[in-house]
């Protein structure tokens, strides 16, 4: 079993990757790990290094869940997935995750540095359906589109096990 869980900000593909995980015993990647530049994590790495580093986590791992929002970065693990979540619960409900989201210490040096980007991040995801970008709807529609294996879009997560239906 191999998925690849992508949405917008706050759509729950952390969460959802964890009780996958542990469910399913799957070695579980986020991909904001590999996309930034442990020493400036306001900057990216570039592609061509978290590519390779996704690929590694692949090859050394047969059973895993991917998350995150880098349709560039997950074009990769999209390729050898056995099956593609997209979760898509609207921007009012990504901004209320947003809102209630736990500390996490592997982005922010202190829970006070998060909550001093929220009002950012809560902008990001409005932005969500009217970007271009590798994080956008535009992008995560064409890569779901394009996917010919097993694939789920939902709504809203009430169970996990609505992943894997």
């Amino acid at each position: 079993m191999r998925i690849v869980i992508t949405g917008n900000s706050g759509s729950g593909k952390t969460t959802l990757a964890r009780a996958l995980a542990r469910e399913s015993a799957l070695v579980q990647l986020d991909l904001d790990t590999l996309a930034w530049d442990a020493a400036i994590p306001t900057r990216r790495r570039r592609l061509s290094e978290s590519v390779a580093a996704l690929s590694g986590f692949m090859d050394e791992n047969e059973r895993w869940v991917v998350e995150g929002c880098y349709s560039d970065l997950l074009a990769g693990a999209v390729a050898r997935c056995t099956r593609l979540v997209f979760l898509n619960p609207g921007i009012d409900a990504c901004i209320a995750n947003c809102r209630a989201r736990a500390w996490e210490p592997h982005k922010y040096s202190s829970p006070e540095a998060q909550d001093a980007n929220l009002a950012m991040l809560i902008e990001w995801v409005r932005a969500y359906e009217t970007r271009r970008d590798e994080f956008s709807l535009h992008s995560h529609r064409a890569l779901f589109d394009a996917f010919r294996g097993e694939k789920v879009e939902l709504s809203a997560v009430l169970q996990t096990s609505d992943a894997m239906r």
